[in-house]
């Protein structure tokens, strides 16, 4: 069956569900990615200068972690549906607060609650998602779900390039807060997940002791997602800085280039999530990262803003299409009755010991005399080495029925 076919075969409500969790993940993308288009700005407003600013960028991937545990099991308890409505609520609002700020800790401490709410939507959103299509939509609907980053990237393009001159960052903040809206859509066009409610009838475990029965597995994923983290974070949080301070171009110009490299980035989530559902997850992961060491280069050094679009378009279609495969990897591979924790407690682990990316990297940089371009190059290709290494070795087990207790060790599992 091809992808469009599983897509068309999909039912109302799972499409809403797509739908919502799509928006979800999109709109948090957004809220994040405002910061990484003005944090020149924010430096010169309270000054100080970037490196101090993009702290904020790992106060918020750090606390991730914790909005993931919280929300996770939050979503485990009381359901994926309550649980997602709360946690898109209260990302809007910090994201609305921090255009308040009247200097450097105050915006700190909003970004790292903020942090925490942004943490909680991916693994709820993710879980609800998977446990809802059938098992043949789910390569597809994994692309669909994880180009909601890019999407949110895009959409933050947008506003930056037409509406900063205008507003300034803090009306950039302000506008953030427009995900709030997405509560009534979830509120009137989505159901619980049936896999939750059929766990809900049959009782569940504490997280703790179905994480102790899995500490190799959680361990392994907790490892893949610091590696993706560094990929991604490394390829995206700086380059709009690079563009800025280093190429000195302009910020139409800036926007220009994120969104034709998110426009790939989306393009990339898709086509190899649905390659996912043919090939296998550990494969296609391997093959995107390793065609994005070659493309570095030109994305990183090509001479004009020209080739420089087109050199991260390719990147970031390779970047996130082997991101496009996470989220229906680390939810088949999930215990059945931690799905709402699992998965996005181990992505946001990995967030957190990647969270100092943005700082290393501009840290770098000023240490080879405003260099980001070798700053960027250097991390880019030895993390999708990384990346490829842990997928390839790693655990799979594709298509598994959820709601079904299996015993059988996951395909292709790596012996820790």
């Amino acid at each position: 069956m091809s992808a469009l076919e599983s897509l068309r075969r999909l039912t109302p409500q799972q499409r809403n569900t797509v739908i919502a969790s799509y928006l979800g993940w999109t709109l948090d993308a957004f809220d994040f990615f405002i910061l990484v288009f003005v944090l020149k700005y924010i430096a010169e407003e309270f000054h100080t200068d970037v490196p101090a600013v993009s702290a904020a960028i790992f106060l918020t991937l750090a606390m991730r972690a914790l909005g993931a545990l919280v929300f996770g099991l939050a979503a485990d308890r009381y359901g994926r549906r309550i649980t997602l409505m709360a946690d898109v609520l209260l990302y809007s609002l910090f994201e609305f607060l921090t255009g308040f700020s009247t200097g450097l800790t105050m915006f700190l401490v909003l970004r790292a609650l903020y942090g925490i709410a942004m943490g909680g939507e991916w693994g709820v959103g993710a879980s609800l998602v998977m446990e809802t299509v059938p098992e043949q939509s789910r390569g597809i609907v994994s692309g669909i779900l994880q180009a909601g980053y890019p999407s949110g990237y895009l959409i933050a393009s947008i506003v930056f390039f037409l509406l900063f001159p205008v507003i300034g960052w803090r009306g950039m903040f302000f506008v953030g807060a427009v995900p709030a809206l997405l509560v009534l859509y979830i509120r009137r066009n989505v159901e619980e997940s049936p896999a939750f409610l059929k766990r809900q009838a049959e009782g569940r475990r504490p997280f703790l002791t179905v994480l102790r029965e899995n500490i190799p597995l959680f361990i392994w994923a907790v490892l893949l997602m610091t590696a993706f983290n560094f990929f991604s974070h490394g390829t995206q949080d700086i380059y709009p800085t690079f563009l800025e301070t280093q190429r000195n171009y302009s910020s139409y110009t800036v926007g220009a280039i994120a969104i034709v490299y998110n426009i790939g980035a989306i393009c990339g989530g898709l086509f190899f999530g649905a390659l996912s559902q043919r090939i296998g997850r550990k494969k296609a992961i391997v093959i995107a990262a390793l065609i994005a060491v070659p493309v570095a280069p030109l994305w990183a050094y090509a001479p004009g803003p020209v080739l420089l679009a087109i050199g991260a378009f390719l990147m970031q279609f390779f970047v996130q299409g082997a991101w496009g495969i996470v989220p229906v990897h680390l939810n088949e591979l999930s215990p059945d009755e931690v799905r709402g924790t699992f998965p996005g407690f181990a992505y946001q682990l990995g967030n957190l010991l990647a969270s100092g990316n943005a700082t290393l990297q501009a840290g770098l940089a000023a240490r080879w005399d405003g260099d980001y371009a070798y700053a960027l190059l250097i991390v880019a290709a030895v993390v999708a080495l990384i990346v490829a290494a842990l997928a390839g070795f790693g655990y799979e087990k594709k298509d598994v029925r959820f709601g079904t207790e299996e015993t059988e060790e996951p395909h292709g599992a790596m012996r820790i």
